[in-house]
């Protein structure tokens, strides 16, 4: 928890955000996570949770709208006018170069968002946060969406008046990550939350009139749990209707607690093939919801695997019965293609000089159909 005595050392980040926020001015509410024993999860190990005060917060955003109102007045117009020189020049007048720094890319990026970090920036007393909220829009009028991460048992604490009140102030998309709707991956992984916490909070945050995205992680139950796992996610998903259903596919970090058991042999993975075959029954068991399943991040295998519900069910399921149709040496060659950048589609298989290019790969790293995961492995740890 936050000191009282604690002195005020300046604009301060954190060290993640979803994807989605990559435009987003990052506001850091707290330090790390307050739950940090979620056994596939290497951020935060070691560290330890804190709350900033609010004053602090506060006087951030106000280093970030000093800095911004500097650099609008050498660029008006704003996005695009300013110049790597007029940056450098500006950055040397900087009050806080941190906060500069974090101006001068929200402005480039169109000053349309903002996210609270870090981990649960709604474990803070109701009040602080609207608090917080009131002045990000006291001082930025124009902002459009202000985001945070959130663990499913505070949401599911907070009570419905209070989730209106921090609406109404301004938070409107809230990032849960569920990870799954089994209860037994649950416990496996120390997430500390039930399926029944998950879908108390989903229901709480849409009833409240906020953005849901939901993260659901494929592989997550390992082999022994697979089916279980697309299941009963999907059911809690069925029950919530979130606006977004974002897939995060399982990747093992060697320092994380789920790496150790992997070294160990008592967690097993699945293959990419198990994976795919796990999201088809997972999409396949999605029903009754309009949400937009979002395949955004680097380290899933389909990214073209995006799209409404109901009607762009058939279309995402098809791309995966296509992966589990093809044969071994082209599933491999997609694979490898993926995992190096070069394919973002199936289609792309069809691009004779990128396929190329892997294929030359595959062929002086002797990886075949047999050991191509073990590859795959490793290319995903070494970007972990």
């Amino acid at each position: 928890m936050a000191a009282k005595d604690e002195e005020y050392q300046g604009f301060e980040q954190g060290p993640i955000r979803p994807p989605s926020e990559a435009a987003s001015l990052l506001i850091r509410v707290t330090r790390n996570c307050p739950w940090n024993r979620c056994t596939f999860c290497p951020v935060y190990k070691g560290e330890g949770f804190s709350l900033r005060p609010v004053d602090h917060v506060i006087q951030d955003i106000e280093a970030v709208y000093q800095e911004v109102s500097r650099l609008r007045e050498a660029a008006p117009g704003g996005r695009g006018g300013l110049t790597h020189s007029d940056v450098s020049r500006l950055a040397g007048g900087a009050g806080d170069r941190a906060a500069f720094f974090a101006g001068v890319n929200w402005l480039a990026s169109g000053m349309e968002s903002v996210f609270l970090q870090d981990a649960n920036s709604l474990v803070i007393k109701p009040r602080d946060l609207v608090a917080i909220l009131e002045h990000i829009r006291r001082r930025f009028p124009q902002v459009a969406r202000v985001t945070s991460y959130a663990r499913s048992r505070t949401v599911a604490r907070i009570s419905d008046s209070e989730l209106s009140a921090i609406r109404r102030a301004g938070l409107n998309r809230i990032h849960i990550g569920m990870e799954s709707g089994s209860d037994k991956v649950l416990a496996r992984v120390c997430k500390g939350v039930t399926k029944a916490d998950q879908v108390k909070a989903g229901q709480k945050v849409k009833a409240a009139g906020m953005e849901l995205s939901e993260y659901v992680m494929p592989g997550l139950g390992g082999q022994e749990l697979s089916e279980e796992h697309a299941r009963e996610s999907a059911d809690a998903l069925n029950q919530i209707n979130p606006d977004f259903i974002r897939l995060r596919s399982l990747a093992i970090p060697p320092s994380a607690p789920l790496g150790q058991e992997f070294a160990r042999g008592e967690f097993k993975p699945l293959k990419d093939v198990e994976v795919a075959a796990e999201i088809l029954l997972f999409i396949e068991s999605l029903s009754g919801i309009t949400s937009r399943i979002k395949s955004d991040h680097i380290l899933n295998l389909f990214d073209e695997v995006e799209g409404r519900l109901p009607e762009d069910r058939e279309a995402m399921a098809q791309v995966v019965r296509h992966f589990l149709a093809m044969d071994p040496e082209k599933r491999t060659v997609f694979q490898v293609g993926r995992r190096m950048g070069l394919f973002r589609t199936l289609d792309d298989l069809s691009d004779p000089g990128r396929t190329a290019q892997v294929e030359e790969v595959i062929r002086s790293m002797s990886i075949t159909p047999e050991n191509v995961d073990d590859t795959i492995y490793e290319l995903m740890r070494r970007f972990i």
